[in-house]
């Protein structure tokens, strides 16, 4: 099974057993029914969002770990530099 298809398969289970909830095929508290289900998609939403921005984050806060992905890319704004350069634009210098 592909990635693909394993993440396929997890977000339908998670939406049959959220639809499940929501028409009340499977019933909680009436409190849970009606103040904590209607929000739960977007209250998952916010949730990964928020993880996606720490993943972000901490790749940021922690690229100097990876010498060869500093190294690369330091190589790379040299190039441009030294090509833009060739073609009469003035970049700054280190």
């Amino acid at each position: 099974m592909t990635r693909a298809q394993q993440t396929t398969s997890i977000a339908l289970l998670l939406t049959s057993i959220y639809l499940a909830v929501f028409f009340e095929v499977v019933s909680f508290s009436e409190t849970i029914q009606k103040e904590i289900v209607p929000v739960l998609p977007f209250w998952s939403l916010v949730t990964f969002g928020a993880y996606l921005l720490f993943k972000l984050g901490w790749g940021v806060f922690t690229f100097n770990d990876v010498p060869e992905a500093h190294k690369e890319l330091m190589a790379e704004i040299q190039l441009a530099r030294k090509e833009l350069s060739a073609k009469g634009v003035d970049v700054g210098t280190d």
